[in-house]
């Protein structure tokens, strides 16, 4: 399987909403209170290009398997990042192209000149947390910013 991590284009706005919204489903992730309503989910594009924002899409043998990006947290006076919408389909999860694909995207968290990096799940997403565990997140009490994420009771951060 040739894998290939890219910024994604305004193409791949219809195939990485179906993943997205596929992989969530898959979880149980519900509908209200989650990233299931965020209207990026139908411009993911163009909700990525502020200069301190990027998304970036997986590709596995051209075929988009996942994604991953970063753009400032909403309603904060602080300088922090959220690693946002990181979600695989099951044929490349345990690949290792999660590290990867956080480590991309925390170097342009850096390069941004973030402070911090957050991010929210849901509990059951147990591989995901272990995934950002290793790579340096540590969990918090209590939710930062407004993400409009009230249904996600897991929140972590890191320190850039």
């Amino acid at each position: 399987m040739k894998i290939e991590i890219r910024e994604i284009i305004k193409k791949d706005n219809l195939k990485i909403k179906e993943l997205l919204v596929s992989v969530m489903k898959e979880f149980g992730v519900p509908d209200e209170g989650t990233a299931m309503q965020d209207e990026e989910l139908n411009f993911m594009f163009e909700s990525y290009q502020d200069k301190k924002s990027k998304y970036y899409i997986v590709l596995a043998d051209n075929y988009i398997c996942g994604g991953a990006g970063i753009s400032k947290l909403k309603d904060t006076d602080k300088n922090i990042c959220e690693l946002q919408k990181m979600y695989f389909l099951p044929n490349i999860r345990g690949s290792g192209i999660g590290s990867k694909l956080i480590s991309i995207c925390l170097d342009f968290a850096k390069k941004s000149e973030y402070d911090f990096c957050y991010i929210e799940t849901m509990y059951n997403m147990t591989n995901a947390q272990k995934l950002y565990k290793k790579n340096g997140f540590t969990e918090l009490d209590y939710p930062l910013g407004n993400t409009g994420h009230s249904s996600c009771p897991v929140w972590m951060i890191l320190k850039l």
